[in-house]
């Protein structure tokens, strides 16, 4: 699928955003005053604007609102409507945090539980998708809610946590590559199951549907090459994984440490975002024969 950057940038920053919230909500880092609000102003910063960078790939972003109203049938809307619930569960527990020398727990607890159900039910919007064989797998929610979680453990400033944390975040990124790759052929989509026709034994294409291009071959059919994944995949578990990891395991990690594995990491993300979505193959491409 084409990788729109508005997209590529909602799942890295209000993963990580919302990651943050999460350690947060639960007192770790157990900060106050001034610290307290540097952390969830970064936070609600990644959360925030995550998320209004997703309305960038709607075709009207006036009608964002009314992502709300599908909560029954859509995980577009239960992640709308559970993220405005986490972000005003843990303001009030902010505020407490940061003014008040307070520590309402349960506040913090719950937030926390609500951060990583948003980064969930961003997860199952693409989880799914049946017609995404490659999203169509449990590691897909798996996944996520582990770069949420690993990432905000970086930002939190738990190093010790982190390392170990992004270490399995490289090998479920891996196995979720290796599933992957086998999820089409195992789909069993076909010629023959696109149109239809099946039943009348093996189908081949006369001519294409139409003589130019559309939204479906822009949007649904994008092709990257095989070597250039390889590279980028590489180039992304180390910089999300095992670099990060060798800077803070075993080590007294210092705030300059920290924040070289954070940039690393993070530029790791936005790498293995990129192939998120360059690499899904929508079904609808055996229609167009590609």
């Amino acid at each position: 699928m084409h990788p729109a950057p508005s997209v590529i940038v909602f799942t890295a920053l209000s993963g990580l955003g919302f990651g943050l919230l999460a350690w947060l909500g639960i007192g770790m880092p157990a900060s106050t005053g001034m610290t307290a609000f540097a952390f969830y102003f970064i936070g609600y910063t990644l959360a925030v604007g995550g998320l209004l960078a997703s309305t960038f790939h709607l075709g009207n972003p006036k009608n964002a609102p009314k992502a709300f109203s599908q909560w029954r049938t859509s995980w577009l809307s239960r992640e709308g409507i559970v993220s405005v619930a986490a972000l005003l569960t843990i303001a009030p527990y902010a505020i407490g945090r940061i003014f008040l020398d307070a520590d309402w727990a349960l506040l913090g607890y719950v937030g926390a539980a609500l951060s990583l159900i948003t980064v969930f039910c961003t997860a199952m919007i693409y989880a799914q998708l049946r017609t995404v064989p490659r999203w169509h797998t449990p590691t897909t929610p798996a996944l996520l809610l582990m770069y949420s979680i690993s990432g905000g453990a970086l930002l939190a400033g738990q190093v010790s946590i982190a390392g170990w944390l992004i270490l399995l975040l490289g090998a479920l990124q891996m196995l979720a590559w290796v599933q992957g790759d086998k999820a089409y052929a195992l789909s069993c989509v076909s010629m023959e199951t696109a149109t239809g026709l099946g039943h009348i034994g093996k189908v081949r294409q006369l001519e294409p549907p139409h003589s130019g291009t559309n939204y479906l071959l822009k949007e649904m059919v994008f092709q990257v090459g095989r070597k250039h994944a390889q590279k980028l995949r590489v180039i992304s578990i180390l910089a999300l994984s095992f670099v990060p990891a060798l800077l803070i395991i075993g080590t007294n990690a210092g705030h300059v440490f920290g924040a070289l594995a954070l940039l690393i990491h993070i530029t790791g993300v936005f790498a293995a975002r990129w192939l998120f979505f360059a690499e899904a193959q929508h079904v609808v491409k055996e229609y167009y024969g590609k």
